[in-house]
């Protein structure tokens, strides 16, 4: 089972890639971007989480296994890895021209409260932690479960980055959109 669900997962993570590229061909044009500054901070523990997340095992210790390596434990991987790539695509798909893979506002942006926006402000990342969370619950070891930690610590400084920017554009339509959903898991966080 295991085997087949690593291909699964790896397989869930070429069709995000793909289709990410090709649509990313579609976009609006950017009317303001954000700072080097502002990329470097998110994006810097993502990359580190990420390098985590596929790097050979590093040490002994990083190689504890938390999550054991069951049947169970990898159609539970599997299965949250599917979910959040549906969730990802669902919301790529609505948010269209107005995605950015940075933090960006576009000429003749919407805000989005369609779709997956009507449950979580950032679906996005809910369906990417996802996906990630699958593939750890499938790796099991303390070096991937730390990764998906700081890739979180780096989508929620993104997401603070894109809520000041929204907040700034949207000044009437953000703060009641805030109160009413919530940023990535709906009804809780």
């Amino acid at each position: 089972m295991a085997t087949n669900s690593n291909l699964i997962i790896g397989a869930c993570w070429l069709v995000y890639i793909v289709y990410w590229v090709g649509s990313a061909r579609r976009l609006k044009p950017v009317a303001e971007r954000q700072s080097w500054v502002s990329i470097i901070a998110h994006r810097s523990p993502i990359m580190l989480g990420i390098f985590l997340l596929v790097a050979p095992k590093l040490s002994p210790l990083l190689r504890l296994t938390l999550t054991p390596h069951t049947d169970l434990s990898a159609a539970i991987g599997t299965v949250v890895c599917v979910l959040g790539l549906a969730v990802a695509l669902w919301s790529r798909r609505t948010l269209a021209g107005n995605w950015s893979a940075t933090v960006t506002f576009k000429q003749g942006h919407e805000l989005v409260q369609a779709g997956p926006y009507r449950f979580v402000r950032h679906p996005i990342y809910t369906g990417i932690l996802l996906m990630i969370l699958g593939s750890v619950i499938g790796a099991g070891r303390l070096q991937s479960w730390l990764g998906f930690l700081i890739v979180c610590v780096g989508f929620l400084i993104k997401l603070k980055q894109e809520e000041s920017l929204m907040l700034r554009h949207f000044p009437d339509e953000y703060p009641a959109y805030r109160t009413r959903v919530k940023a990535l898991v709906p009804f809780l966080i």
